[in-house]
């Protein structure tokens, strides 16, 4: 069998790499055809590859055939700047957060455009805020995408802005560009950011950022409740949480911010 090679490229990979990157691009599961139309790639083609993935745990294929990226691809990604898994030390830390709050505890990460939900702690209640593991939403609408954002500074912002439109997934969603970098400054400034129904109706969040031991952003973790139930008086928990988490990646210890 004679080896896919165009170059120095391998064009197999060069496929799968575009599929992946394709899947990335959508917040939700997507269907074959659609990738089919993104890559070029005819369905049987794309679906060979796809069916490879999956296997290897790099892409996960839902019931209605769509596709969407695998948790393998999310323990990489975590790994990438070091041997440390920041799922399995985070876990006791939501957990705990979790048993004080009653309430679900999330941990992201950036990819793109959008936060990927990596780990998540949830209460024994009832009604709670679920959240899937690997599922996706974009950096505008949630409380720690904010703080990306903001991290990244205002022309990063403008920048996002500009690719992705800033669409509405609520009627509370931020959509102006200028209002965003105001939310965002404000949000980094205090250590902290809500999301206020702009993502979800009904669902609000708190959120603050993790550092490793370069200073770099790690992830975010959050806190999300059913929009009557937040407290605005859990931010001095969350934000300690998540320093708790930060000095276990090896950041350094930050003096307490004024809220």
């Amino acid at each position: 069998m004679p080896k896919e090679r165009a170059g120095n490229r391998i064009q197999v990979i060069d496929r799968a790499a575009a599929l992946l990157d394709a899947i990335s691009r959508y917040p939700e599961p997507v269907s074959l055809k659609v990738l089919g139309a993104e890559t070029g790639l005819h369905p049987s083609t794309a679906h060979r590859i796809l069916a490879s993935l999956a296997d290897n745990g790099f892409v996960e294929r839902d019931a209605a055939g769509r596709y969407r990226l695998g948790l393998r691809l999310l323990q990489l990604g975590v790994r990438l700047h070091g041997d440390v898994d920041m799922r399995a030390l985070a876990l006791p830390v939501m957990e705990a957060l979790r048993d004080r709050l009653g309430e679900t505890i999330n941990l992201t990460i950036r990819e793109g455009d959008q936060v990927v939900y990596i780990e998540k702690a949830t209460p024994s209640r009832s009604v709670h805020v679920q959240q899937l593991i690997g599922s996706r939403a974009p950096l505008h609408v949630t409380a720690v995408g904010k703080l990306m954002l903001a991290a990244g500074g205002e022309s990063a912002i403008r920048a996002y802005a500009e690719r992705t439109n800033l669409p509405a997934y609520t009627r509370n969603s931020i959509t102006n560009v200028e209002r965003l970098i105001a939310e965002c400054a404000a949000a980094l400034e205090a250590g902290h950011a809500l999301d206020n129904e702009e993502a979800e109706l009904d669902v609000g969040c708190i959120g603050v950022l993790l550092h490793d031991a370069t200073g770099r952003v790690a992830g975010g973790l959050s806190v999300s409740a059913p929009i009557e139930r937040r407290r605005l008086e859990w931010i001095d928990a969350v934000r300690a949480a998540g320093q708790e988490i930060s000095t276990q990646l090896g950041a350094a210890p930050k003096a307490r911010q004024p809220r």
